[in-house]
């Protein structure tokens, strides 16, 4: 009954904004890991999508796959996750009809605090250490996430710029 009373737009801002909440608190439980349950994580990522593949290998064929895919799935996961995050952030600021240039930079500027704030946490976990080189991963799949949503959206984003074009532009009296 509340969600009636506070009108579609308040609640589009709430459901989006919780969103992007929900995303972030994905990304802070994953840097709660310490190393081992990061490792065994991505290990078992590593040997789950091989089994789903089909392949039947011995252990030692398993460990050489591991060894092999490890960094590779750790890095994709960092730019996964952030791609996310810049696709739930510019959809949630959109919504505060802020300008495309500054929407479109605000969002990539969050993703990337975001990111620094994460590496800077991972600091504190036993057996984990942050990585400026993740932070620019993390700021480059925020980036085409939100470079994406542009794309794809792109039209109605110029609608809303215009829009505040107009509203901003102050009556004439002859």
């Amino acid at each position: 009954m509340l969600l009636l009373y506070l009108g579609d737009k308040v609640v589009k801002k709430i459901i989006k904004g919780c969103i992007v909440i929900l995303c972030m608190v994905i990304i802070f439980s994953f840097s709660m890991d310490n190393s081992s349950e990061s490792t065994r994580k991505s290990e078992g990522v590593i040997l789950e999508v091989t089994s789903f593949l089909g392949f039947d290998l011995t252990s030692q064929q398993q460990q050489h796959i591991v060894e092999l895919f490890f960094v590779p799935v750790r890095k994709a996961a960092h730019f996964f996750i952030y791609f996310v995050l810049g696709i739930t952030l510019i959809s949630f600021l959109r919504e505060f009809s802020i300008p495309i240039r500054k929407l479109i930079l605000l969002s990539i500027f969050l993703a990337f605090l975001y990111a620094c704030s994460d590496e800077v946490h991972q600091l504190f976990v036993a057996g984990r250490s942050g990585q400026v080189s993740d932070v620019l991963l993390d700021t480059i799949g925020a980036s085409v996430g939100v470079g994406l949503y542009y794309l794809l959206f792109r039209k109605k984003l110029k609608e809303i710029d215009l829009s505040l074009i107009h509203i901003s532009e102050p009556t004439r009296r002859s």
